[in-house]
């Protein structure tokens, strides 16, 4: 059986249409820290088993509970502004009923669809990230930008996207950059890592560089533009945070 969590936080707007790309899963559980609107009831609503947890700044923490409930020897992770399409649902069926399959985790590229346009490349076109895997392969680490640490058997990949709609205004991409840079700030701080003024005026550059010219996010217009001032300033801000944090302590 296949078990999808999802963790939720204020989605009553995306999650209809995420939990419906999820029927044909075994069990569907969301994870919801207390939303101040309808999203309980409308996962409850769509028979979803629903458990209400704290995120308390910590996804990892968050997914691993939703691990530790689900059921299903292979278990996926699907936020609630994503969807799973058929192709991608017959896929992931496919993999997990091999007996003989040696792979115990799978990569999912991720397709961004912003502001009416599907960006193909910058930061947004080299999306991998591991979604799938058997429930007793491993455990999510990291506060924020979280990953899924599969420590046994050998990882996959798909070849269908998983289609995502983040950040459709700009008002949210500058909220949810404000709120993940403090967030990446306190990892940073925890990991050792120091900041300086080199690295406050650098990595930034640095980032837009990569992803705008490197990894040809030109190509996406002005929408890849945007898209790569405004992840360059996430690096300004957690690098900036983590300095005045350092300030502080001193």
């Amino acid at each position: 059986m296949i078990s999808a969590v999802v963790l939720t936080k204020n989605e009553e707007r995306n999650l209809p249409q995420c939990l419906e790309s999820l029927k044909w899963c075994g069990e569907v559980i969301l994870i919801d820290d207390y939303s101040q609107d309808h999203t309980s009831e409308v996962g409850l609503t769509m028979g979803i088993v629903v458990y209400k947890r704290h995120l308390n700044n910590n996804f990892a923490s968050q997914r691993n509970f939703g691990l530790e409930k689900a059921h299903g020897e292979w278990v996926l992770f699907i936020d609630a502004d994503e969807i799973v399409t058929p192709a991608l649902s017959d896929e992931i069926t496919l993999v997990t009923r091999k007996s003989d399959n040696l792979i115990t985790g799978y990569l999912f590229k991720r397709s961004d669809l912003m502001w009416g346009r599907e960006l193909r490349y910058g930061e947004s076109g080299n999306i991998k990230l591991l979604r799938l895997a058997k429930k007793t392969s491993g455990k999510w680490q990291r506060a924020v930008h979280e990953e899924w640490r599969v420590e046994k058997g050998e990882i996959g990949e798909l070849k269908n996207p998983l289609i995502h709609y983040p950040h459709q205004t700009i008002s949210e991409f500058i909220a949810d950059i404000d709120r993940y840079s403090t967030l990446h700030a306190q990892e940073l701080a925890k990991e050792g890592k120091s900041a300086n003024i080199l690295k406050i005026m650098m990595w930034p550059k640095l980032k837009f560089i990569q992803n705008w010219v490197l990894r040809f996010g030109f190509l996406d217009g002005t929408a890849g533009f945007v898209v790569a001032f405004l992840m360059s300033f996430h690096s300004y801000l957690a690098w900036s945070k983590l300095w005045l944090t350092e300030r502080r302590n001193t």
